[in-house]
């Protein structure tokens, strides 16, 4: 089980991404990005691929009032908005595991909201990144 750490984020158990796939590495890249863009924002990020045997959470954040469960959608250009891939199946899958996260995590700090976000990246040809599209509250 993955835990919050002053010390930075914790990756989840199985969270080394030993993949050849580029798809993994492109998802990888994404995460990367996205939870850069949200320390810029503030945020700390508390763990980052929270897997259980109901799905994953990409990120999970916290700004001193609000922890985020943020769902990061990747794609090279010209393969559709990222975003598109965050339809109701995966709302729920992610709702459900981010309220398991919350019975479980005990060590976790206090918030006094709970937020989705969705956070669509696009990368270039050339690997770097094109667009970052983040929707507060988004499910």
């Amino acid at each position: 089980m993955s835990q919050p750490c002053a010390h930075g984020p914790q990756i989840a158990p199985y969270g080394q991404d030993m993949s050849t796939d580029p798809r993994h590495h492109l998802g990888r890249l994404g995460e990367r990005l996205a939870g850069e863009h949200l320390e810029r924002l503030g945020f700390e990020i508390l763990v980052r691929n929270h897997r259980t045997r109901f799905g994953e959470l990409d990120l999970i954040a916290f700004d001193g009032r609000s922890i985020v469960f943020c769902e990061v959608k990747t794609r090279r250009g010209g393969g559709g908005r990222p975003l598109e891939a965050v339809n109701a199946a995966k709302q729920r899958q992610v709702r459900k595991v981010a309220a398991l996260w919350l019975i479980e995590e005990h060590d976790r700090p206090r918030a006094t909201d709970l937020r989705f976000d969705a956070i669509g990246v696009t990368i270039d040809p050339f690997g770097r990144l094109a667009g970052l599209e983040h929707l507060e509250d988004a499910f």
